[in-house]
C-alpha cells in the first residue's frame, strides 16, 4: 500500500472538479453534502436511459434494474460487516429514523427507558424524544458544557434494567469529536440495552466496519458518502426480528423491507452501488487487499491519514485566536474535519465573508440547536462551519487560513 492517498488520482474521480462554474471555489460545507463520485453519476444516468421501469421483471431492462438494485446491497453490506438482508435503504437518515422510533414504540412498554444525547443532529434526538408522549421515559446522555464532549461514566449512571436503547452519534456535526463508539457499546451492552448509531457525521470520513463496532443499528446519508440521496441503515438480526413490522404486511419476513414502508427509490439505490466502484478504485490504485471490509477498511485510513494532517493546522490555527471559540477537540486525531467555531458575530455572516474569497462554507445550527444550546451559544448567532473530506487538498485548506486571517 502507498504511504498516502494520491490526491490527484482522487479529485480526478469527481466530475465537480471539472467544471468551470466551481472552477477557483474551495469546497468547505461538506458536513451538508459532499460532491458525488463519478460512477455514481455514471450509474444513476444509466439507468434513467436503459432501466427506468419496474424492476424484478421477466424482461431484461426489468431484470437488469433489479440485479443493480440487489448489488448495491450486496456490495455496501460487505464492505460494511454485516450481512446482506441487514443493510436497508430508505428516503433519508431522518425518515429512516422515524420509522424505527416507530417500531421501537410498538415493543416498548410504558415505564421502558431510552437513552438520548444532547450532542445529536436533531434527526437522531427528535424521533426517540416524541416517543415520551407514549409513556416511555427519556434519559438524557448530556454533554459538557464547555468541551462539547460526552463522558462514559455520564452515560453508565444512567444505565439500569429499564433502559432498552441507548442513542448517541458517531461523531456530531457539531462539535466533530469522534465517540468511542466500540466502549459506549460495550457499556450499553453489558447493561442489556441495545444502541443506535448516527454515522451521518463520520461516514464521510470512510465506511467503518459495522460488525466490528458492535453496533445493532447503523445509519448515514449516503449523498454524505459520494452517492445519491438515500438514507442507508444496518440493523442487526436478532433485533430486527424481534422489532414489529413497519412496511407491508407481505413484506414481514424479509428483514431489509420490514423497515420500509414506502417503496425503494430504484434508480437512486441502484446507484449507490457505485459508491462501492468508487472505492475499489482507491483500494486498487493505492494497493488494498483483501476482501471487501478489508479494502475499505484500507481506504478509510488512507482517507482519515491525509485528513487529519489537513485538518491539524486548521485547528492550531483557530485554537490561538482569542476572539472565537473552537468547539471540541483541538487534536485532529480526535476529531472529524469538522470545525465549529463560535465567533463575536453571526456564522452566516463570516460564511458570506468567506464566499468573497472563493470559500464555500456555511453558518447556523446545522440542525444541532441542541448542542449548542448546551453551550450556551445563541442560537440567532449559530457558529461558523468549516468541513471538509478526503477530496480537499492542502491549497484549498491554505486558501482558508489565508482568508479566516483577512476575515478575522
Amino acid at each position: 500500500m502507498t504511504k498516502a492517498l494520491e490526491i490527484d488520482f482522487v479529485r480526478a474521480q469527481f466530475p465537480a472538479f471539472a467544471e468551470p462554474g466551481l472552477n477557483g471555489q474551495a469546497f468547505f460545507e461538506n458536513a451538508g453534502g459532499s460532491y458525488t463520485c463519478a460512477p455514481v453519476i455514471e450509474r444513476l444516468t444509466r439507468f434513467y436511459h436503459q432501466r427506468k421501469v419496474q424492476p424484478y421483471g421477466p424482461f431484461e431492462a426489468s431484470r437488469l434494474g433489479g440485479e443493480e438494485m440487489d448489488e448495491a446491497r450486496t456490495r455496501l453490506a460487505a464492505m460494511l460487516g454485516v450481512a446482506t438482508d441487514e443493510l436497508s435503504f430508505g428516503p433519508s437518515t431522518t425518515q429512516n429514523t422515524y420509522v424505527l422510533a416507530q417500531a421501537f414504540r410498538d415493543w416498548m412498554n410504558p415505564g421502558d427507558a431510552i437513552i438520548v444525547t444532547d450532542q445529536d443532529h436533531e434527526a437522531n434526538s427528535g424521533p426517540w424524544r416524541r416517543l415520551g408522549d407514549a409513556g416511555i421515559e427519556i434519559r438524557e446522555w448530556r454533554i459538557d458544557s464547555e468541551t462539547g464532549l460526552l463522558r462514559l461514566d455520564d452515560l453508565e449512571a444512567l444505565l439500569d434494567e429499564r433502559v432498552r436503547l441507548v442513542c448517541f452519534p458517531h461523531c456530531s456535526n457539531i462539535v466533530g469529536a469522534v465517540n468511542p463508539v466500540v466502549e459506549i457499546t460495550a457499556a450499553a451492552h453489558a447493561a442489556g440495552a441495545f444502541v443506535c448509531v448516527d454515522g451521518v457525521s463520520y461516514a464521510p470520513h470512510g465506511f467503518v466496519n459495522v460488525g466490528d463496532l458492535g453496533a445493532d443499528i447503523y445509519l448515514f446519508s449516503a449523498y454524505k458518502t459520494y452517492g445519491p440521496h438515500q438514507g442507508i441503515m444496518t440493523i442487526r438480526r436478532e433485533l430486527g426480528e424481534m422489532l414489529p413490522n413497519q412496511a407491508h404486511w407481505f413484506n414481514a419476513d424479509s428483514l431489509y423491507k420490514r423497515f420500509t414502508p414506502a417503496g425503494p427509490d430504484h434508480a437512486q439505490v441502484a446507484a449507490c452501488a457505485g459508491m462501492a466502484d468508487y472505492y475499489d478504485t482507491l483500494a486498487e490504485h493505492h494497493g488494498c487487499t483483501g476482501d471487501a471490509a478489508e479494502r475499505s477498511a484500507g481506504v478509510h485510513d488512507l482517507m482519515r491519514a491525509h485528513e487529519t494532517a489537513l485538518l491539524q493546522p486548521l485547528l492550531d490555527y483557530l485554537a490561538d485566536r482569542n476572539t472565537l471559540r473552537l468547539i471540541g477537540p483541538s487534536d485532529a486525531a480526535l476529531k472529524a474535519p469538522t470545525v465549529a467555531v463560535e465567533l463575536p458575530g453571526s456564522g452566516r455572516e463570516m460564511a458570506e465573508k468567506l464566499a468573497a474569497h472563493g470559500l464555500m462554507a456555511g453558518g447556523g445550527d446545522f440542525y444541532g440547536a441542541r448542542p449548542l444550546q448546551s453551550m450556551g451559544i445563541d442560537l440567532d448567532k449559530g457558529v461558523l462551519r468549516l468541513s471538509f473530506v478526503h477530496y480537499t487538498n492542502k491549497a484549498e485548506v491554505d486558501k482558508l487560513l489565508t482568508a479566516l486571517e483577512t476575515c478575522l
